[in-house]
């Protein structure tokens, strides 16, 4: 489902990152990890085509993202590729239901809208769809930033530190949640991390030095 090959990327004060060649199959899931500075959230935006590599190849579905064009990138990332971020980054004068249809509205795809009662309804959000992003806590705007990457059934899910922030309850609640949902609907799960208590939930994972 997406895997790389002699994946590298070059900063702009010099340093040139070299990552470790991975594959994930839809309905799997692999945990990224390593220290603070060691490329986590940079490999992350390279498989979610939000940074073009100095070398090396990024598939999805056997796309090469690289060779896709800005424009042609933002579509297929739009309707391939889902993501989690550790902040939900809602905008704070919409509701949620709004909020989550927005990506959806911008490719102009009607499906989403016709999914988002079932997935609200697995997250338990249903309630909460029409409240504006203030009005949740933070483990709820996390179960809506899950159901926001899922809406297009992506055949990637990429979640940037989901639990960070996170007691161990909800830590665990969240990243089962992520795996169940991964599963269900065959996507690839990626999940880039400092979190080891994470370790104890996903069984294959890689550690950049």
């Amino acid at each position: 489902m997406i895997y790389t090959k002699n994946l590298a990327y070059a900063h702009p004060n010099g340093r040139l990152l070299q990552f470790p060649d991975l594959a994930c199959e839809g309905g799997n899931a692999l945990l990224i990890t390593g220290p603070s500075g060691a490329g986590k959230t940079t490999l992350l935006h390279l498989l979610a085509g939000l940074l073009r590599p100095a070398s090396g190849d990024v598939q999805v579905g056997g796309t090469s993202l690289p060779q896709l064009k800005p424009s042609a990138m933002d579509a297929f990332r739009g309707k391939n590729i889902g993501l989690v971020f550790q902040r939900s980054h809602f905008i704070a004068s919409l509701s949620i239901k709004e909020n989550l249809l927005l990506p959806a509205a911008l490719v102009k795809e009607d499906h989403p809208r016709e999914r988002l009662p079932l997935l609200a309804d697995k997250l338990r959000i249903t309630a909460l769809l029409h409240k504006k992003p203030a009005q949740l806590s933070q483990g709820e705007q996390q179960r809506a930033s899950i159901a926001r990457a899922l809406l297009q059934s992506p055949q990637v899910l990429l979640a940037d530190e989901p639990t960070a922030s996170l007691d161990d309850h909800n830590c665990e609640a969240v990243a089962q949640l992520l795996a169940e949902q991964a599963q269900q609907q065959n996507a690839a799960l990626l999940i880039v991390t400092h979190d080891n208590r994470l370790k104890q939930i996903f069984k294959d994972h890689i550690q950049l030095l």
